[in-house]
C-alpha cells in the first residue's frame, strides 16, 4: 500500500513543524514525519526577539510567553576577571520595537509548534523515521520509505519533499551537499542544573556569555529554577577528554574565570551532560528538484547567538511560500525561490563572520569595552536580536564594526595572530578527522 500526501515534512523540530503549518493553511495534503517522540531533549533555548513576530504569525506568541523565562538581553564577560561585563539590552537596538525575547525549554517549544501545525491540518506521524527518499526522474515527486518503531517499513508518495532533518542532514547526506565550515571548527559540551544563582530584578533572565582559555561557556535561565549551562570549545580541547562527559564538563568549568566557577559552587545535574562535535557546516544547494531543505538541515552556524531557532522557522515559511508557488505552477516561484536562497545564505553569511571571530580579542574588546559611533553598538545589538533581514540601517553599521574589528585585531596584532594559529589548528584537526582519524567525542 502507498500513501499519499502534497507535501512531505521530515522532521518535527521548529522549521518542520513551521513549514508544516504554513502548508498545510495554504491548503495543501501535508504529512509531517518525526522520527522521535515529543516532548524529546533539544539543546537551543534563548530564542531572539526577531522569533516574536514569527510566532504571532502562526498562532503561537500567547503560549511562548507562558511557557518561557523573560529575556531583555545577554550580557558578556572577558577573559580577564578583573573587568565587569557589558550588557546589550534589546531595548537599545536600532529598531526599538522589539525589546525583548524568550528563553524555553525546547522539548516545552518543540512540542507545542508540533500541536500547532496538527492543529491546522498536516498530519503528524511521531516515532516514524524517513529512511529514504527516491525522486522521479522526471522531476514529478519522491517516494519515501518510513519506519515506525513498531511496525512495517511504510511507503509514502509526495509531489514535494522539505527536509528539516535537522543534523541528520538526510538530503544533504544523500546527495553529498554538507559541507564543514572549516572557518569555525568548534564542538560543545553542556547540560541542565538547579542551584545556579541568577542575576538580581529585571537581569534575572539575561543570557551570560563567558570567555576562557578553550572557548567560551554559556548560561541560560530556563523556567522551574534551571540553568542551561555550556562550553564551547575547540575540538581539540574535547578530544583530551578521559572520563565521563559529566567530569569532563566540571573539569573544563574549573578552567574558566573566578565568578563562574563561583557560580557553579552549589549547582546540581539535573539529567545527562551531552556534547556535540563539529558544530558548523552548511550545504551547498538549498532547492533541488522536488525538495527543499531548511533550518538545521541546511545549515548550522553556532549556539552563540542563539540563531538557529530563528534561521529555521524564518527559512521555513519563506521556502513554504515557495514550495506552494511550485506546486501551483505559478509564474512568481522563481522569484520566490530566489528570495528564500538569498536572504538566508546572506543571514547565516551575517552570523558566521561574527562566529568565526568569537574568541578573537579583537571581537573580546568590542563586546566588553563598547562604543556607539554611528549607532554601531545599536547595530550589534540588532544583530543580537535577529534583525537582519530588513533594510533599517544595520548592515552598513555592522560593516563598520568590521572595520573597527580589524583596527583593534591590529593593535593586538600577537595576540589576534596567537588566535589566528588556534583556528588554524582546529581546521587540521578536522581534516585529520575527514582522512579517517579518531571520531570527535
Amino acid at each position: 500500500m502507498t500513501h499519499r500526501c502534497d507535501v512531505a515534512v521530515i522532521g518535527g523540530g521548529p522549521a518542520g513543524s513551521t513549514a508544516a503549518y504554513a502548508l498545510a493553511s495554504k491548503g495543501w495534503n501535508v504529512a509531517l514525519f518525526e522520527k522521535e517522540r515529543h516532548p524529546r531533549f533539544h539543546i537551543g533555548e534563548s530564542l531572539l526577539p526577531m522569533n516574536q513576530p514569527v510566532f504571532e504569525q502562526i498562532g503561537v506568541l500567547d503560549e511562548v510567553r507562558r511557557i518561557g523565562v523573560y529575556k531583555p538581553g545577554a550580557e558578556f564577560y572577558d577573559v580577564d576577571p578583573s573587568k565587569p561585563p557589558h550588557r546589550f539590552y534589546f531595548r537599545d537596538a536600532l529598531d526599538k520595537n522589539f525589546p525583548d525575547a524568550y528563553q524555553v525549554r525546547r522539548d516545552q517549544l518543540d512540542e507545542m509548534l508540533l500541536r500547532n501545525c496538527e492543529r491546522n491540518g498536516a498530519r503528524v506521524h511521531e516515532e516514524a523515521r524517513v529512511t529514504a527518499v527516491d525522486f522521479a526522474a522526471d522531476g514529478s515527486g519522491a517516494t519515501l520509505a518510513v519506519q515506525p518503531r513498531d511496525g512495517d517499513t511504510q511507503t509514502w508518495s509526495a509531489r514535494y519533499v522539505v527536509d528539516a532533518s535537522g543534523r541528520d542532514a538526510l538530503l544533504g547526506g544523500k546527495f553529498g551537499l554538507k559541507r564543514k565550515n572549516m572557518r569555525h571548527a568548534s564542538a560543545a559540551i553542556f547540560g541542565h542544573f538547579e542551584g545556579v544563582p541568577r542575576n538580581p530584578g529585571p537581569e534575572a533572565g539575561l543570557i551570560s556569555v563567558c570567555w576562557f582559555e578553550h572557548g567560551w561557556i554559556w548560561f541560560i535561565p530556563l523556567p522551574d529554577g534551571l540553568m542551561s549551562v555550556g562550553a564551547v570549545c575547540s575540538p581539540a580541547y574535547l578530544k583530551t577528554r578521559r572520563g565521563s562527559t559529566e567530569a569532563f564538563l566540571a573539569e573544563t568549568i574549573a578552567l574558566t574565570p573566578p565568578h563562574v566557577r563561583q557560580r557553579m559552587a552549589d549547582a546540581r545535574l539535573v539529567g545527562e551532560v551531552r556534547a556535540a562535535g563539529n558544530y558548523s557546516y552548511q550545504c551547498s544547494r538549498m532547492c533541488i528538484p522536488g525538495a527543499i531543505l531548511i533550518g538545521d538541515a541546511w545549515a548550522f552556524v553556532d549556539p552563540v547567538f542563539s540563531s538557529g531557532v530563528l534561521l529555521g522557522m524564518r527559512g521555513a515559511l519563506r521556502g513554504a511560500d515557495y514550495v506552494d508557488a511550485e506546486l501551483r505552477g505559478a509564474p512568481e516561484a522563481a522569484g520566490l525561490r530566489k528570495t528564500f536562497e538569498q536572504v538566508s545564505r546572506r543571514s547565516v553569511r551575517d552570523f558566521t563572520w561574527m562566529i568565526a571571530r568569537f574568541n578573537s580579542p579583537g571581537i573580546r574588546h568590542l563586546f566588553t569595552n563598547p562604543g556607539n559611533p554611528w549607532r554601531v553598538q545599536e547595530a550589534v545589538t540588532s544583530l543580537l536580536a535577529g534583525d537582519l533581514e530588513r533594510d533599517n540601517g544595520v548592515r552598513p553599521r555592522l560593516m563598520f564594526f568590521r572595520g573597527l574589528y580589524y583596527f583593534f585585531s591590529c593593535l593586538q596584532l600577537p595576540s589576534a595572530m596567537r588566535e589566528w594559529m588556534r583556528r588554524r589548528a582546529r581546521v587540521r584537526v578536522l581534516l585529520n578527522q575527514d582522512a579517517g582519524a579518531a571520531p570527535e567525542s
